[in-house]
Parts: structure tokens; C-alpha cells; sequence
């Protein structure tokens, strides 16, 4: 289990820097000045200039990516542009938002999935199966911010049981206004998580050792979470991990529709301003965070399956 670890970390290592090398490159060769974008259509070709020489932005791309490399390597993600204020201290402030936003959006996708698969498999066939395949169908079909736009029109405008969006203030504040947001990211998990988990159900259900428990006398229900359930997660948990980290680079939607602040908005603004500090550091932690989750997911998959560690 050991020498799989760290086989992983090495190759973790290798992807993230894979996406740090991409994200600076693509950055300096897509079209737009951040001098020109900071001091504004008006400004002269002299201030220009002398903005572009003050950033180093005049060097040659070679010399840009080993200077930016160097100062990674000590830990200095760069200086913004726009809000003149390190990178790391711009992160700090919103990826909590992003990770809590995460969380409570993974959570809701396995309090959906588990009980509506499990369902689904235990009815196979049968009209609760057939509600739950077609449900898993339609939010595959319709996209997340329009679910997200109904919430908010539903528990928000109409019913006023939950905030339209921003952050809240407190803990219970801040936890409530992530109920919406969290529903809207599930959206997008629980449906292929659900189909994934139902056929991995159906195929365990089918195995001996299944019916060896049901002859020991043991309750359906017993039998459905505690062996069913248990040996069809392996297909599942590495589908989860594949969903939260795609997830983490692709919050910025429900943070706009919900007017968060987390880390998605943060790379769109500083796209978007040409703030090249801010989206190297903001891209090198959003791979840095699916990175690890894929990892942590291999691992988990390793844990409960010891085949795919031998092999």
C-alpha cells in the first residue's frame, strides 16, 4: 500500500506541474496587454512601456517562466496586477468559500445517491426503478445553474426559507446560504452517481456470497447496505472523485449564479483583467486540489479493493 502511495504522490506531482507549465504558457500567449488592461485604453505607449518593464513582462517567455518558477519554488505565487496584493493573501480570503461549497455539495450528492440506488436495485424493474432511472436521466439533461435558478425562485423568492445567495454572516449563516449553491452542485453529481451505483448494486446482488447472507437469515435491509452497497462503492467512489474534481474547476457557474466569492469567480475576474499572477496561483491551486482529491480517491479505491493496488 506504501509503494502505491507513492507512486501516486510522484505522479501527482508530475500532473500538477504539468498544469502550472500549461496554465503559464497559455496565459502569456493568449491576446491581451495586463499593462494596457490596468491602466486603460487612454493610457500612453510610454506608461505602457514602463509598466511592462517594471513586471518583466518585456523579457522573453523563457525567462518569465524560470523567474516565475523560482519564486513558486520558494512559495511566492506572485503579486496581482489589479488589487496590487500577493496572490496567496487573494486565495486565503475565497478558497474557503470553494472548499466549503465542495463539501456540502458532496455531501448532498451521497445523502441522494446511496437510498435512490439502493431503492432502484432493490425494485429492479419496477416502478420505483423506473422513477429513479428517469429522474437520473432528466438531471443529466437539463444543466445545473437552471436547476439553480429554480431553487432560488422556489426556496428563496417565493417560500423565503433560504437566502437568494452571498455568504451569510456566522456559521449558521454561512451554512445556510451554502444549502442552494450545495443542491445545485449535487445536481450535477447525483444522477451518473446514482446510475453508477445502481448497476454496481445489480451486479453484486447476483454474486454467491449474496445469497450465502440471505440464507444465514440476515434482514434484507441488513444484506442491501452491509454487503450490496459495500462491494458495488469501488466503480462509485472513483466516480465521486472524478465529479468533485471537476467540481473544483468548474465552480465559478454556481458561484455566479449565487454571488459567492470563492475561487471560481476569482480566476473569471482575473482572466478577464489579464491579472496573470492571480490565474497562474489560482489554476496551480485548483489543479492542486483535483489532483488530490483524484489521489485521495485512488487511494480510498486501493483501501477498499486490494486488486487494484497488485496491479
Amino acid at each position: 500500500m506504501l509503494r502505491y502511495a507513492a507512486r501516486r504522490v510522484a505522479a501527482a506531482v508530475l500532473v500538477v506541474f504539468g498544469v502550472t507549465l500549461a496554465t503559464f504558457l497559455l496565459m502569456h500567449l493568449e491576446p491581451g496587454d495586463p499593462a494596457r488592461a490596468v491602466l486603460g485604453l487612454h493610457a500612453t505607449a510610454p506608461a505602457v512601456a514602463a509598466l511592462r518593464r517594471q513586471w518583466g513582462l518585456n523579457s522573453s517567455l523563457p525567462v518569465q517562466l524560470g523567474h516565475f518558477l523560482s519564486q513558486l519554488v520558494q512559495g511566492n505565487l506572485g503579486k496581482s496586477y489589479i488589487y496590487n496584493v500577493s496572490a496567496a493573501s487573494l486565495i486565503g480570503g475565497r478558497i474557503g468559500q470553494t472548499a466549503a461549497l465542495v463539501a456540502v455539495a458532496t455531501v448532498f450528492a451521497i445523502i441522494f445517491t446511496v437510498p435512490l440506488s439502493a431503492l432502484a436495485a432493490s425494485r429492479q424493474n419496477g416502478v420505483a426503478d423506473h422513477v429513479v432511472r428517469a429522474l437520473s436521466v432528466v438531471g443529466l439533461a437539463l444543466p445545473a445553474f437552471w436547476f439553480g435558478i429554480v431553487l432560488i425562485e422556489v426556496f428563496a423568492v417565493r417560500l423565503h426559507l433560504l437566502p437568494v445567495g452571498g455568504e451569510g454572516s456566522g456559521f449558521g449563516g454561512h451554512l445556510e446560504s451554502l444549502v442552494l449553491p450545495g443542491l445545485t452542485a449535487s445536481f450535477a453529481m447525483a444522477p451518473i452517481l446514482v446510475r453508477s451505483l445502481r448497476v454496481g448494486m445489480l451486479e453484486v446482488m447476483d454474486a454467491e456470497f449474496i445469497a450465502v447472507a440471505r440464507a444465514k437469515g440476515l434482514g434484507e435491509l441488513r444484506v442491501l447496505f452491509g454487503h450490496v452497497a459495500r462491494n458495488a462503492l469501488v466503480p462509485t467512489v472513483t466516480l465521486l472523485g472524478l465529479n468533485i474534481a471537476y467540481l473544483i474547476g468548474s465552480t465559478v457557474i454556481v458561484e455566479q449564479v449565487f454571488n459567492l466569492n470563492g475561487l471560481g469567480s476569482l480566476l473569471l475576474s482575473s482572466i478577464l483583467n489579464r491579472d496573470f499572477p492571480v490565474v497562474q496561483a489560482t489554476t496551480l491551486v485548483l489543479g492542486a486540489g483535483v489532483v488530490i482529491v483524484n489521489l485521495a480517491t485512488d487511494l480510498l479505491a486501493a483501501r477498499l479493493d486490494p486488486r487494484i493496488r497488485l496491479r
